[in-house]
């Protein structure tokens, strides 16, 4: 159905990357810019063109993307249904801070159309920032302004962006450490690992009632030292987290805990949304009610920076200029990302997902059953993960070979990043338009390079 938005050459090393001039560049870059940027530290990897699933770099190689820039390419690289209606609103005016426009208003209508069910003609939409971050600090800020409360309950596993009150619910703590305190009042709950569940069963339904009964502890029993929260942030799906996927009965029993207490909840959708799933949005595999939904990456539709938040109309309470932003006027991007919801329903893309996604996971547990190191394969559509362990009985996290195989993968021609508390998980999230042929190829390569690095050690 894709064929044609791809190179069709795809994949095709020249030369062993990396070239000399992407060498030339990266010690530029090297020299230029700061210490924190981070993926040429783990990739030498110097793009210079790219189409739908395709990416050419500056010494002619060609790679099947399976990265999708951190799920913000969902439609593909420069889809031209996309393009076209991006390159026409850029020629009449690019940035008209929140002023109505042709273009916003019927990217809002769209939105709606696309939202869950509950929320179709119930919600509002608030453009904020550029980025993911950017929402969730509006989702947390109109919940404050709502419940006239201050804490937060956020989860382990967790990822929301590198803004402070973005990273205070942020688990990691590698970001935190080197400058916290960051934000007061965040407590954080357990999130339902099926596979290494923080109360050591390997009960996936066990492991979602002990979660939940967590957190009714947290909320809910008056000596847990923790005051009523104004929200709960928590991800359908967790992406940096490893592709970690919650027993379908957790986000209902957790909306259920957040109605008793009059505590909104907030749905973070920036990786999980926008089809990445084979829905619209993640959590629409289950009966749970979001209050607020953060969304950007693919939002931009092409590329382009742009966030928002949607929530239920009844929250819509704070007066006007509350939450600002310069560049929650950027209509280009929401010109392209009004022609990816175009395009994505002209062509049935959530269905061409499941269809794709279904088949990538089998392969890939097929894969597991011959691999003596991957303890565990994941995955709903197009967001799919296959975790690396030394000892399949001891789960003992393999963290160097998931990096020697993104590596060999990448000298192959495809692009796999790696996510996870550990480091030990690669994760599959290519752009949506990825043909079942180039998703194939892509796991054939990959299978070979398992197969390969597996004999190494």
């Amino acid at each position: 159905m894709f064929d044609e938005l791809h190179f069709q050459e795809a994949p095709r090393i020249v030369i062993e990357p990396p070239g000399p001039k992407a060498r030339e560049l990266l010690e530029k870059q090297r020299t230029l810019e700061g210490n924190p940027v981070l993926y040429p530290r783990s990739l030498s990897f110097v793009p210079e063109e790219a189409k739908g699933a395709t990416v050419k770099d500056v010494d002619g190689n060609i790679y099947i993307e399976l990265f999708a820039g951190i799920s913000v390419l969902n439609f593909g690289y420069s889809n031209p249904y996309i393009l076209d209606k991006t390159i026409n609103q850029l020629k009449k005016i690019a940035h008209t801070l929140d002023f109505p426009t042709i273009i916003r208003e019927e990217f809002v209508e769209k939105l709606n159309i696309i939202a869950p069910g509950y929320l179709r003609n119930n919600s509002k939409v608030l453009f904020g920032g550029p980025t993911g971050s950017d929402a969730v600090e509006a989702a947390i800020k109109l919940a404050k302004y709502y419940t006239k409360r201050h804490s937060i309950i956020a989860f382990t596993g967790s990822y929301h962006g590198q803004t402070t009150m973005a990273l205070a619910v942020t688990s990691g703590k590698k970001f935190k450490e080197p400058i916290s305190p960051l934000a007061p009042d965040i407590y954080f709950a357990p999130y339902p690992d099926p596979y290494r569940c923080p109360f050591k069963t390997d009960d996936p339904r066990e492991c979602s009632e002990l979660c939940i009964a967590y957190i009714e502890h947290m909320l809910e029993n008056p000596y847990s030292g923790i005051p009523t929260p104004a929200a709960i942030v928590v991800e359908p799906i967790q992406g940096e987290g490893g592709i970690i996927i919650p027993p379908d009965d957790f986000l209902p029993k957790l909306e259920k805990i957040a109605r008793r207490n009059n505590v909104v909840l907030i749905i973070d959708e920036i990786q999980s949304g926008l089809g990445r799933t084979g829905k619209w949005f993640a959590h629409e595999y289950t009966s749970a009610q979001a209050d607020i939904i953060p969304m950007a990456k693919s939002l931009g539709g092409i590329g382009l920076p742009l966030s928002a938040i949607m929530y239920k109309k009844e929250l819509d309470i704070w007066p006007e200029g509350a939450h600002v932003g310069t560049f929650r006027g950027n209509v280009v991007a929401m010109a392209a990302g009004s022609a990816a919801i175009d395009f994505a329903l002209e062509n049935n893309l959530l269905g061409h997902v499941n269809k794709i996604g279904c088949e990538a996971l089998k392969y890939l547990r097929d894969l597991m059953s011959e691999s003596r190191y991957i303890g565990h394969v994941r995955g709903r559509g197009l967001m799919l993960a296959a975790e690396f362990v030394k000892d399949k009985a001891t789960k003992e996290p393999f963290k160097e070979i998931a990096g020697k195989i993104q590596l060999e993968a990448f000298k192959r021609g495809i692009i796999v990043w790696k996510a996870g508390a550990y480091g030990n998980v690669i994760r599959f999230l290519p752009p949506l338009v990825i043909t079942e042929e180039l998703m194939m190829k892509a796991l054939e390569i990959f299978r070979d390079v398992v197969k390969y690095i597996e004999e190494i050690f």
